[in-house]
């Protein structure tokens, strides 16, 4: 393993953007590749979990709580101290501002005493750029469905440190705002992703006909929407209940799973075939869903176009995806941030570092 000075350069990422706290550590080899040294996160889920979504000023204290022990935890499973830091990343934006501001600040103090290069990278890039560290360097030009708690976004990517563009996104909910939403309805744990993606196992994913968001003839190619097929299944549970009927739930929890992946794995096929992209990289946290992975993978597979989906641990929120943005920006030359930056929690996916 290299160390400061050794073949390659060791770039320290943090991330804080919402209700994990995130330390990873990478190493930028010679010949340009981005190789995974370690990844240690703290969730504060748990604390949320009663309010049934992320509550910001609890999330921030958590940060100030587990930023060192975090980082710690990183370097002794990477078998290095912080001498061995050649740069430090972290997320400047978007996200929870107070959240945002931790990292961002534990960032200058660390790439500061260490005397080494800070970039303020985007939380957004992360999660394309973390899919080198398990699958190697991305084609030229791919095509990114980013599908999380507070994103779902389809991105025209030519090369992480380099021009990313926007091609559509959510109008109202993300997916994993719904998946929320609607395993409240259903009574079950928060976050709702994992346990409707369990209940949906036993359920029939055509037993209710739930609908499909901007999927008509007239309705934007690329984006998406998710507050009606929320509204819509909040109906249906409702109604079910005032007719003193027992709920379905595994029923329920499929047909709306089949709902949002059907929609969002339909969207990012035709937009890449239309495009001429032959890769497309699948990440952000609703990426570990099982059914949307499947049929991504069972509908490229028809299109002929490379699925690439980073390992579950690796599609949530986590420092390494920042160390992995960190790495690209640096192969590249991009200048590194000023230790005077802000937080931006409305960074646009076409911002790569702030200055």
């Amino acid at each position: 393993m290299s160390a400061k000075g050794g073949p390659g350069r060791i770039v320290l990422g943090i991330e804080t953007s919402c209700d994990e706290t995130g330390a990873g550590l990478v190493r930028l080899e010679p010949d340009g590749s981005v190789r995974l040294l370690a990844d240690a996160v703290a969730s504060s889920v748990d604390e949320h979990a009663r309010f049934g979504g992320v509550v910001p000023e609890i999330a921030s204290r958590a940060h100030l709580e587990a930023m060192e022990p975090t980082v710690r935890r990183a370097l002794d499973e990477a078998g290095i101290g912080l001498a061995d830091v050649d740069a430090v990343a972290v997320t400047a934006g978007p996200g929870l501002a107070g959240a945002l501001m931790v990292g961002v600040s534990a960032a200058k103090a660390y790439a500061a005493a260490l005397g080494v290069p800070l970039y303020g990278v985007n939380h957004l890039l992360g999660h394309v750029a973390v899919d080198t560290l398990e699958n190697g360097p991305l084609p030229r030009h791919c095509l990114a469905l980013l599908v999380s708690g507070g994103h779902t976004q389809l991105l025209s990517v030519s090369g992480v440190a380099e021009e990313v563009t926007e091609i559509g996104s959510t109008i109202d909910d993300a997916a994993g705002e719904a998946y929320d939403k609607v395993a409240r309805i259903l009574e079950l744990p928060y976050p709702g992703g994992p346990p409707i993606d369990k209940a949906a196992r036993e359920g029939d994913p055509e037993a209710i006909a739930f609908p499909r968001g901007l999927t008509g003839p007239r309705d934007p190619k690329f984006d998406f929407s998710f507050s009606g097929l929320k509204t819509a299944v909040a109906r249906w549970v409702e109604q079910a209940r005032d007719a003193g009927r027992q709920l379905p739930i595994a029923d329920i929890a499929a047909s709306f799973q089949e709902a949002v992946a059907d929609v969002l794995t339909d969207k990012a096929v035709r937009a890449a075939t239309e495009l001429g992209l032959d890769t497309l990289v699948l990440s952000g946290g609703v990426a570990a869903n099982s059914r949307l992975s499947a049929l991504a993978g069972q509908r490229c597979a028809e299109a002929g176009i490379t699925l690439r989906v980073p390992r579950p641990r690796l599609c949530t929120d986590n420092g390494a995806m920042i160390a992995a943005v960190g790495a690209h920006v640096m192969a590249t030359g991009v200048e590194p941030s000023s230790l005077g930056i802000s937080a931006d929690p409305g960074m646009p996916v076409s911002t790569v570092v702030a200055y």
